[in-house]
């Protein structure tokens, strides 16, 4: 009875301070991702102590379904209209972010006078973004312009295409280093991706013709759930990428259901309440005693990472022939990091037991900024190319 106390309590008044954090960020330079993150971190471990463990011990299934939903909304955002319009630029933006973001962290490492394949590991790591923050700066900015649907289309192709680079870079240090078979985590990574896609298909096709049947042209919240939790739980169960099975379904919904008006704003309505969770929790959870631990290293990852991301989304814009506005803007808006790549430091420090103390120290650490100042420049980029737009054309 207890437990069941705290934990409703906690919840209801995480889900009142998300409102406040709301009113607070339409009024400040701070969006309300970051601004939860700070809450969660002040009543956390780290400082208060007052989130309960019934709560926080609940942190990664709050985090599945957040996950889940905003791959879903990704997907539903990815129209053949859109595509069409964007194919290129976010193809071209995506691979030179994730390579010059790759090279530069790598480079800059091994001239600190870090191990080579430590740089490596370190690097691929460094391309991963975090959607859900991308996504929420974006709904929350309210701007739905050209720009706007740019960063959701490489934000929904940047899971798969750093989960790939971190498969190679692993599968690299380990032919190398001598730590085992450089063919296997290649072949997991490309079951992971594969598999994902194939499982979005399986359940997006019979759902692109169920749903909106009961209320014609427009699906209920039920049917909206139980879609995103059987996609999650079934790539979870299978070990795939629940993200990238959640996209892909999203998208073949969006793509095939042509009775539905609006397939996704059913779920849209609770998103919210999901994120608000997931980001508290997030800023609970996370330990700061790391960050006193990476000095030198630390500092070079961040400035090096924000250098790759800068460089590599103006350097991809310009070759793909975006406005000025997006060259000078995609890359800041790219810089958040959170969830996927503390994943791929849990793997390689798997991998790599040798390498398990800096590798989680640094990604752990480095991750809080990037989450707290990343949907800060997010934010700003949003409005200053909607300030572009509203002066002239983009």
């Amino acid at each position: 009875m207890q437990s069941s106390a705290q934990f409703l309590i906690a919840i209801g008044s995480i889900l009142l301070i998300a409102i406040a954090a709301d009113l607070i960020g339409k009024h400040s330079f701070l969006p309300r991702v970051t601004l939860l993150l700070i809450f969660g971190m002040l009543i956390g471990d780290n400082a208060l102590g007052l989130m309960p463990e019934v709560i926080t011990s609940q942190f990664e299934i709050f985090t599945h379904i957040a996950l889940m939903m905003v791959g879903f909304l990704i997907g539903g955002k990815l129209t053949r209209q859109s595509m069409d319009r964007n194919l290129g630029q976010t193809l071209w933006i995506s691979i030179f972010a994730v390579v010059m973001t790759f090279s530069i962290v790598s480079i800059a490492l091994i001239a600190i006078g870090v191990d080579v394949y430590l740089a490596i590991l370190i690097g691929c790591i460094a391309t991963a973004t975090a959607p859900a923050a991308t996504i929420d700066v974006i709904s929350e900015s309210g701007f739905k312009g050209k720009f706007a649907n740019l960063l959701i289309a490489i934000v929904a192709v940047d899971d798969a295409l750093g989960l790939l680079v971190f498969s190679i870079g692993i599968a690299f240090v380990s032919s190398f280093a001598g730590a085992g078979n450089a063919i296997d985590p290649i072949l997991h990574a490309s079951r992971e991706i594969g598999g994902a896609v194939l499982l979005g298909f399986a359940i997006g096709l019979p759902g692109a013709f169920l749903t909106g049947r009961l209320k014609p042209g427009q699906p209920i919240l039920v049917e909206a759930i139980s879609l995103v939790f059987l996609c999650g739980g079934l790539a979870l169960w299978l070990d795939v990428s629940y993200l990238i099975a959640s996209i892909v379904m999203g998208c073949v919904i969006v793509n095939l259901a042509k009775h539905h008006q609006r397939p996704f704003h059913a779920i849209a309505g609770i998103e919210w309440m999901f994120l608000t969770i997931f980001f508290t929790l997030a800023g609970a959870t996370l330990s700061l005693d790391s960050l006193a631990s990476i000095g030198l290293i630390g500092a070079v990852y961040c400035v090096s990472r924000a250098l790759g991301k800068f460089l590599g989304g103006n350097i991809g814009a310009r070759i793909s022939g975006a406005s000025k506005p997006t060259q000078r803007w995609i890359g800041p808006a790219l810089l958040p990091q959170a969830g996927v790549a503390v994943g791929m430091a849990l793997a390689a420090s798997t991998e790599f037991p040798e390498y398990q103390q800096i590798l989680l120290s640094l990604i752990i650490s480095t991750t809080i900024l990037f989450e707290i100042i990343g949907p800060i420049l997010t934010r700003h980029a949003l409005n200053r190319v909607a300030e572009t737009s509203r002066a002239g054309p983009e």
